[in-house]
């Protein structure tokens, strides 16, 4: 597919024309096989070192490269895969433009970003100096992050890093991490008339969730807040138990999510939850609960005053754009690279509230108006010296 070089509208139009959607979440998903052959062979006719890199079985990475290795580096990261499309009031692939917008599945979560970034470091590739930019679109950041974990495994790294998620534009340093945790109530099944041996599964559920309750508003709710990113919270997700209307329920399990705050470990997490689960068993000693964890994703924060934060403060300013520095609302990519010691911030265009959302769109103006910014901010950290944003 031809597009002209550094044109990130188009770009932006032809990834979400690419059905991509994760076949981890959704049963006979293509997965990003298509949209990274499409991106790779884009970026290697505007001249990058672009090569597909296998993160999964069929699902590659994008990894480009362009500017001179060795000198100050700048990765752009963004991934590839999108969410279901069940009941979406528009065509989710036709990347239909309407009043300056252009609709479908991935347009603004984050296809719109990938493409600003692409555009981008096209634009800037002749004022790198010493300097370097790599791209890294990735696989699976929807469900197990296999694409950016795969990337830092086979050692590539960065000086900074621009995870370019939908934040309008906004200068989003940090994000929450989270917890999942499966609680298995075990109760005694009986005939719904023989109380006396009964032990109700269900009725021992409903006690746990009182306490986690408890410690959603009482406990973390009174917790000094982040700055960005305001309290902990807990929520029950999901709850399955019974076999039927007369019969005492043996099983019950709750599914828990716990949005984490920069600092907290996962054994203190762990902790609160079984220790409401013990509140919940003083009530009734007989209450048999068991909790696992699923996964757990950590939090993302960088200073505000970190070098590539400053940068991007700067870049917005030169390009007259308000800037705003705010936490970012979901879990991102940039956890993971930052654990890897690549300093990792979120922004790009598009709006989180509109990600797997019935209607998705993305705002034209705003894929160029972050194209103009990343442009700003590659030449300046990659041509600048080393010591140039820590001042």
């Amino acid at each position: 597919m031809r597009i002209a070089r550094g044109d990130g509208v188009a770009l932006a139009r032809a990834l979400v024309q690419t059905d991509s959607r994760n076949p981890t979440l959704v049963p006979g998903g293509p997965g990003e096989g298509d949209v990274a052959r499409l991106l790779c062979s884009v970026l290697q006719e505007w001249g990058f070192h672009a090569e597909l890199m296998p993160a999964s079985p069929g699902r590659p990475n994008v990894v480009a490269r362009i500017g001179k290795p060795g000198g100050r580096s700048l990765m752009f990261n963004g991934h590839l895969d999108v969410v279901g499309v069940e009941d979406m009031m528009h065509a989710p692939f036709d990347a239909h433009e309407e009043h300056g917008r252009i609709y479908g599945r991935g347009a603004s979560d984050m296809k719109g970003g990938v493409a600003a970034m692409c555009a981008a470091a096209a634009r800037a590739s002749d004022s790198l100096g010493d300097g370097e930019i790599i791209v890294a679109a990735v696989v699976d950041e929807e469900y197990e992050s296999l694409g950016t974990r795969e990337l830092v495994r086979s050692g590539i790294r960065a000086d900074a890093a621009i995870v370019t998620e939908p934040t309008r534009l906004a200068i989003m340093p940090a994000h929450r991490g989270f917890a999942w945790y499966d609680v298995q109530l075990t109760g005694r099944a009986a005939h719904g008339s023989r109380y006396d041996i009964g032990r109700d599964a269900i009725l021992h559920a409903g006690l746990v969730l009182a306490e986690i309750g408890v410690l959603d508003t009482e406990i973390l709710g009174s917790r000094p807040q982040h700055a960005l990113l305001g309290r902990p919270s807990i929520h029950a997700s999901l709850i399955e138990g019974g076999t039927g209307m007369s019969t005492y329920p043996e099983r019950c399990s709750i599914k828990l999510e716990r949005r984490t705050l920069p600092g907290e470990r996962p054994e203190s997490i762990h902790a609160e939850v079984e220790a409401a689960c013990e509140r919940a068993r003083r009530r009734r000693p007989e209450l048999d609960a068991t909790v696992r964890v699923l996964l757990v994703q950590a939090s993302s924060d960088v200073s505000t005053s970190a070098p590539i934060v400053r940068a991007l403060h700067h870049a917005l300013e030169s390009c007259d754009e308000e800037v705003r520095i705010a936490g970012m609302s979901a879990w991102t990519d940039a956890a993971i690279l930052n654990e890897a010691g690549i300093p990792s911030i979120c922004f790009g265009p598009g709006d989180m509230s509109l990600a797997h959302a019935a209607e998705e769109y993305i705002e034209v103006d705003e894929i160029r108006r972050a194209t103009d910014v990343l442009v700003r901010l590659a030449t300046e950290w990659c041509a600048s010296g080393e010591d140039a944003w820590h001042s």
